[in-house]
């Protein structure tokens, strides 16, 4: 059986804590769950679930973090990583940030903090079943 993944980008803990309570309430163990609290750990995490072989499927990135924003994040993992699906969650995000992520990493969707937990279970299934 293939194994498949989701990563949560955040750099707060009590983002991340949700999401992956979200995820295990709806997906259960069909996926593996990593989280990172920036870039540079997100990248460590893609490199863990490389070595693994384990096929990530699905990234969900915060736009306004530490260093690396979400959108030159998500533009960097489309050019490694076309296959893979970028939600990106956010409260603070530039329009050109947005658009950019659009035009260069075929961002799926851009949902905004506060999320509705409904709507980013719906757009997850519908990216999944597309994908």
């Amino acid at each position: 059986m293939e194994r498949k993944a989701i990563l949560c980008v955040d750099d707060e803990r009590i983002v991340l804590d949700s999401l992956v309570d979200q995820f295990m309430l709806t997906f259960g163990d069909k996926y593996h769950y990593e989280v990172a609290m920036s870039v540079d750990e997100a990248w460590e995490a893609i490199e863990f679930l490389v070595e693994d072989g384990i096929d990530m499927v699905l990234v969900v990135s915060d736009w306004l973090m530490p260093g690396v924003k979400g959108d030159k994040f998500l533009v960097d993992l489309h050019q490694k990583f076309p296959q893979t699906v970028k939600i990106m969650l956010t409260g603070q995000a530039e329009q050109g940030a947005i658009q950019n992520a659009i035009d260069n990493a075929s961002l799926y969707a851009y949902i905004r903090k506060p999320w509705s937990e409904s709507e980013l279970i719906d757009k997850i299934n519908h990216a999944l079943e597309d994908a």
